[in-house]
């Protein structure tokens, strides 16, 4: 794949972060692991993970500006960043496999820098919307304000850029989502999402293309939309990754400012630079606030992971009050029981062998509403490091409070449990892209509820489901667990 096809690439990758049901696609795939037989990969990765949080996404943030790095900042370390690194060491005449020395690290960090201040990326409050925004002032020069929102534009017009909020009374998302999907005689969609709290929204037209997100919060609903020529996708892609990893939609409730950093000589990142920010975002919805998933596995009985109650006492089903019945930190475990708890007995088994890289799962996650998130992901290579949980990982974009999430094979058997989710969860424009999660084996977790005097209700049909069809008999036993 050239250079110019892998950044062409950047706005769809960023757009796909979270796959709908119907995401099957190869193009939405999550990437393939690295082969373990790959000494160079491995010896690299070795020296990328040491490195502190902000090193790691300083250096994937700089490739995205050299025009190598096609995906999210994440900085974790997988075969895209491996392969970017190699795009700018073998451009800049060090074609040996491997992860670069102090002086390429810097002359990467430098290059970034310069890319970035050459596009005079300046993230900063937009008044008259009330988003923090990212907004490349050398090519979107022209300003002006516009009705709950302003308007930036490139001198010839080819590129545009507009905020825009909404009061509570004034608009929803579920409007706003069936306005830019509707059907077009000169448009295609794309990419289409639409959650409780958030959408998003590609299309191309024959000569353009554009990206849409609005997030809904107290105050309303605020988003941004960018509009470019199809034929300034080379260039522009790549700004629309800097610009969405910088909005905050409702910057006045957040708990953090944007995480920005440069790097001073010798590769230490330690002070502001105006560029693109990979942050935790404040909740945006009741689901937002979901401390974990549970499963009903007997009347008034659920069972999660004990990483969900680590810091709840107090835990509650659906939003109604739990007993904690007994916790197994050796196996990453929890029972709870909670009288009235609505939702059927799962109709589940665990699987009959181990699960294998490649596998292909569905994740059932819940809301204390009653509303129902489902993902697909697979089992990708890696361990545990603690040994207590099993040693299959699930690569899948999971959305914050997925501790405890069910996760399925196609065959709509327990693959297991999602073991822990980041207690602060590194999102890019308030959503979470693929990432790799520990699980608890669905064997171990029969295991423990037999030890508890139950025996989880066999499905009768297990055959050659689809993700809709295994989501849809699993998700009426599948419940929120929050923590007041």
């Amino acid at each position: 794949m050239t250079q110019r096809a892998r950044i062409a690439g950047a706005a769809a990758a960023l757009a796909l972060l979270v796959l709908p049901v119907q995401a099957q696609g190869p193009a939405q795939a999550p990437a393939r692991p690295a082969p373990a037989a790959d000494p160079a990969f491995e010896a690299a990765k070795a020296a990328f993970e040491p490195l502190s949080e902000a090193d790691r996404k300083g250096w994937q943030d700089a490739l995205v500006w050299t025009g190598d790095y096609n995906s999210v900042i994440t900085g974790t370390f997988g075969r895209r960043t491996y392969d970017a690194l190699l795009s700018y060491q073998k451009r800049a005449g060090n074609p040996a496999p491997g992860f670069p020395d102090a002086r390429m690290r810097a002359a990467i960090l430098a290059a970034g820098d310069m890319a970035r201040k050459a596009a005079r990326f300046t993230v900063k409050p937009d008044s008259a919307s009330g988003v923090v925004i990212g907004v490349p002032e050398r090519l979107l020069a022209k300003r002006s304000p516009q009705a709950g929102g302003t308007r930036w534009q490139s001198g010839d017009g080819r590129v545009t850029l507009d905020t825009k909020s909404f009061s509570p009374d004034e608009t929803g998302l579920d409007t706003l989502f069936a306005r830019a999907t509707a059907p077009a005689a000169d448009r295609k969609v794309t990419y289409k999402i639409k959650r409780p709290d958030f959408l998003v929204v590609t299309g191309e037209t024959a000569t353009g293309k554009s990206y849409i997100r609005y997030a809904a919060g107290a105050g309303g609903i605020r988003g941004f939309t960018i509009g470019y020529d199809k034929a300034l996708g080379p260039d522009v892609d790549r700004l629309v990754i800097a610009i969405a990893n910088s909005f905050a939609p409702f910057p006045e409730t957040a708990d953090t400012a944007p995480a920005q950093v440069a790097a001073k000589p010798g590769g230490t990142l330690d002070r502001p630079l105006p560029g693109p920010a990979v942050r935790a975002l404040p909740p945006l919805s009741r689901s937002a606030a979901t401390a974990g998933i549970g499963l009903i596995v007997a009347p008034g009985r659920v069972l999660t992971t004990s990483s969900a109650l680590e810091a709840c006492a107090a835990p509650r089903i659906a939003d109604m009050a739990a007993r904690i019945v007994k916790v197994d930190p050796g196996r990453g475990l929890a029972l709870l029981e909670g009288a009235g708890v609505k939702g059927r007995v799962a109709p589940l088994a665990a699987r009959g062998s181990a699960l294998t890289p490649g596998d292909a799962l569905v994740v059932l996650g819940a809301d204390a509403g009653g509303g129902i998130a489902v993902s697909s992901g697979q089992i990708s290579s890696g361990q545990v490091s603690s040994g207590q949980v099993g040693q299959e990982r699930l690569s899948a974009p999971l959305q914050p409070g997925s501790s405890g999430a069910v996760v399925l094979d196609r065959d709509g058997a327990l693959a297991g449990l999602v073991a822990r989710y980041p207690l602060s969860p590194r999102l890019v424009a308030g959503v979470a892209p693929p990432m790799s999660y520990p699980l608890v084996d669905g064997r171990v977790a029969v295991a423990f509820l037999a030890e508890n005097g139950i025996s989880p209700v066999t499905a009768t049909d297990r055959s050659g489901s689809t993700l809709g069809a295994v989501a849809s008999r699993a998700a009426g036993s599948v419940v929120g667990l929050t923590c007041p």
